[in-house]
């Protein structure tokens, strides 16, 4: 009887030891940081964007090319190929609106830098690009003071934004990496853009010395001393009604300085409920598209809860390694654990298709 007794108890205690005990394994993901100051944002379900990628067919501009960087370059280089320059044309005719500016500049009409920043938002929009418009000057007492409307699009491959100017198709770079609006005004303050380069076209051609204008990298890079990201990122969706917010970086430079347009402080210092001063930066540059998760490990059970401040989000996809195969998931999603180690990765997919930054999840036992 008691040798009876012994064999159940060492069966036990067997089965015990071999039982997986289960834990995450640190990953170095893409940072993500959450929505807090901007409001709204474009909403692809508008007919607006569908009628935009039917009429003009700009997908066989980009048609074969993987890069996402080469993609959203030869939309821009489109856009600067059709619409010429005119910064004195007022009154301009399209009424504000993407699809009227267009063709009017097909048949000859030129913009100014606030017409190219809302054709080229509208356009990155209706291909999924999440984009953002945003105004900038030198804003130096006396001059130079003027004013130049350009975009942000955010980089699912880089998990960035970067600034792009579709007036004069060009961009910065460091180490052949896309740089924001706050990086450039960085490179600027520091040592007057010495250590970055201005890149022109979809080939990203270094270039000094525009050969349009004749402007410098220097003065160029100077026209990000002052930067107003608008608050409302929906201009294209609810013109010709836009509400105007502007979120300015409440640094030191911006609380020891002044920022002069046109001879005089910019108009928001009278006007405070236009202005929002931001001292996060992170809340400036936040980070769409980009997933952030909670793993919580319960016995041979793992929950797995997904977070992403992803404008017009469709789904959240999962795949298992070393599977290929992307499938939809909810944003808490279920793991039933058998084998010894498991390695997912998940990524947002948007309504047009655009696929986020990659997030992975390791779960290991031992």
């Amino acid at each position: 009887m008691k040798e009876i007794l012994l064999i159940g108890i060492i069966s036990i205690v067997m089965v015990s030891c071999g039982k997986r005990q289960y834990f995450t394994v640190d990953v170095d993901n893409p940072k993500y940081i959450p929505n807090t100051v901007f409001i709204g944002s474009e909403d692809l379900t508008s007919p607006k964007f569908n009628h935009f990628i039917e009429k003009y067919q700009l997908d066989t501009i980009f048609q074969g090319e993987t890069n996402e960087l080469k993609r959203i370059l030869l939309l821009r280089h489109w856009i600067k190929s059709k619409v010429k320059i005119d910064d004195v044309g007022d009154p301009y005719p399209g009424g504000g609106y993407v699809e009227g500016m267009l063709d009017y500049a097909l048949k000859g009409q030129g913009y100014h830098c606030g017409h190219f920043m809302k054709i080229q938002n509208g356009i990155m929009n209706a291909y999924g690009y999440v984009t953002r418009t945003l105004g900038a000057g030198p804003g130096v007492k006396g001059g130079p003071d003027g004013h130049h409307g350009i975009d942000e699009i955010w980089l699912n491959s880089y998990n960035k934004w970067f600034l792009s100017d579709a007036k004069y198709d060009h961009h910065f770079e460091k180490d052949g990496i896309p740089l924001s609006a706050l990086e450039i005004r960085d490179e600027y303050l520091k040592n007057k853009a010495a250590d970055i380069v201005k890149v022109k076209g979809p080939d990203r051609i270094p270039t000094d010395k525009d050969p349009e204008t004749g402007t410098s990298k220097e003065r160029s890079a100077q026209t990000y001393t002052w930067i107003e990201f608008h608050g409302h990122n929906d201009i294209c969706t609810v013109w010709p009604n836009p509400k105007e917010l502007l979120i300015m970086y409440d640094d030191d430079f911006f609380k020891n300085n002044i920022w002069y347009w046109g001879g005089k402080p910019h108009w928001a210092y009278a006007q405070p409920n236009y202005m929002v001063k931001v001292e996060d930066r992170d809340a400036i540059e936040w980070t769409p598209n980009t997933i952030a998760s909670k793993v919580t490990i319960e016995g041979d059970k793992a929950t797995i809860e997904l977070t992403s401040d992803t404008p017009n989000l469709k789904e959240y996809q999962m795949k298992i390694s070393p599977s290929d195969e992307w499938v939809p998931v909810d944003k808490t999603t279920v793991i039933n654990l058998k084998e010894k180690k498991y390695d997912l990765t998940f990524r947002i997919m948007n309504l047009v298709g655009i696929t986020g930054p990659e997030h992975k999840v390791i779960i290991d036992s031992k």
